[in-house]
């Protein structure tokens, strides 16, 4: 297969709401209706959803009574909190559809019921004044190694919400995690640290009904310790539960080993179609083809797959990168041409979960001289990440970068990206086609 790019010319466990059954949602008598009517395969309760449609905070597309509802809540706001109860930075009494978005959020954790939902708020904000919520962007709480690894907010998904990426497999080294973990004022720190990444997720959020409102989880189970972990999971998911209603649109499992699987089979009869449709769920190994479809390569990190690297994000936006696929038993040839004598060319090239052969090499135009071997053929392992370099030409022609997945009957998600900077020209453009 023959890839051909355009000419060149000159120079992309934790943090997991707490699962609500449907019982919870429908009562007792309810519970025939949360059964299956036929028995499932694991395979398809695993298959990742893409039902999922974000519920609007337009106030003129919501029903009736839900209009009702969200008025009724601002009344009982009225006369039930401070003079001027703000959150994130937002009065909730304002005129501003912003609060309507927020208010909306608290309505929809109660399912419209207005006293719980009042209940809910009047905590929440009671909680964040205790634990100085407002503060915690401003707050250097050391973990300078977590910030990364443990969890980090890294670019936005296709639709424009920002993903935040958990993996607490670095846990499993018993030093590293007495480190942590060690005490309770070490869990207590650990936890504002594990609340400032997710403000600074919500801080990128505009609560604009027509935006975005919400955030992306990707979370890794690889090497998680999760029997070490429970107490602070537990912490974790009671606080994300109770006082950040609705702020995950999706959630995306990678790595997930065959006991998650089996348990997700087990309660997933008993979850709301609605709570199922946010939950996407990948076997280990899997990682980038699940990503993919919900991310572009150029924001993704290289340990999932992807072409981002932390330093990508201090030089602007991210070059957009190429996808394609990588069929079994196919070899795919990546043609750039165009490349002028003293010409840099600069590439990056990822296929998920590798396990085939790569290579690079110039071919000069001229005839009678040689092709180049930029990259020697080799294997590419399964935990590679993706592969940067840099080749300057001595004269014109052009280069090919090829990947070979003979050995394999798997198809294989791929991406690339380059650019060509001419010789004395302190320009540089971005040549991967759209």
């Amino acid at each position: 297969m023959l890839v051909k790019p355009q000419v060149a010319s000159a120079v992309g466990w934790f943090g997991i709401s707490r699962m609500q059954s449907s019982m919870e949602r429908r009562g007792m008598e309810n519970i025939a209706e949360a059964y299956p009517k036929k028995k499932k395969s694991l395979s398809s309760l695993m298959t990742p959803s893409h039902s999922f449609k974000e519920d609007t905070y337009m106030v003129s597309h919501l029903k009736a009574w839900e209009r009702k509802a969200l008025q009724e809540l601002k009344q009982k706001l009225l006369t039930s909190s401070d003079p001027d109860p703000s959150m994130w930075g937002v009065p909730l009494l304002s005129a501003e559809d912003r609060a309507d978005v927020i208010l909306l959020k608290f309505l929809r954790a109660r399912d419209f019921r207005v006293h719980d939902a009042l209940t809910m708020l009047l905590n929440c904000l009671s909680w964040r004044a205790h634990f100085r919520a407002d503060n915690l962007l401003q707050e250097d709480l050391g973990f300078k190694e977590l910030e990364g690894v443990v969890a980090y907010t890294h670019a936005f998904d296709r639709d424009g919400h920002p993903v935040c990426y958990n993996a607490y497999g670095v846990f499993k080294d018993n030093d590293f995690y007495q480190r942590v973990f060690g005490d309770q004022d070490k869990l207590n720190i650990f936890l504002r640290w594990r609340l400032q990444v997710l403000e600074r997720g919500i801080k990128m959020l505009h609560f604009k009904p027509s935006s975005v409102n919400s955030l992306i989880q990707v979370t890794d189970l690889k090497d998680m310790p999760k029997r070490q972990l429970r107490l602070a999971s537990n912490h974790i998911l009671s606080l994300f539960q109770d006082n950040y209603p609705e702020m995950v649109a999706r959630k995306i499992f990678i790595n997930v080993p065959w006991y998650f699987s089996v348990l997700y089979s087990m309660f997933s009869p008993f979850l709301t179609q609605r709570t199922k449709s946010k939950f996407v769920i990948a076997k280990e190994g899997n990682a980038a083809e699940t990503l993919y479809k919900f991310i572009k390569p150029e924001n993704i990190p290289v340990r999932y797959g992807g072409l981002s690297r932390p330093s990508d994000l201090e030089n602007g936006p991210p070059k957009p990168a190429s996808e394609f696929t990588v069929k079994g038993g196919e070899k795919v040839n990546i043609q750039i041409e165009g490349i002028e004598s003293g010409a840099t060319i600069t590439w990056d090239i990822v296929v998920g979960g590798w396990d085939l052969e790569y290579s690079a090499e110039f071919v000069p135009v001229a005839q009678g001289s040689y092709t180049l071997a930029v990259d020697r053929a080799r294997k590419v392992e399964a935990t590679e990440e993706a592969i940067h370099n840099t080749f300057t030409s001595k004269e014109a022609g052009k280069m090919i970068l090829s990947v070979d997945n003979s050995a394999s009957r798997k198809k294989k998600v791929a991406a690339y990206r380059y650019c060509v900077r001419k010789c004395n020209s302190p320009s540089e453009l971005q040549l991967s086609p759209k």
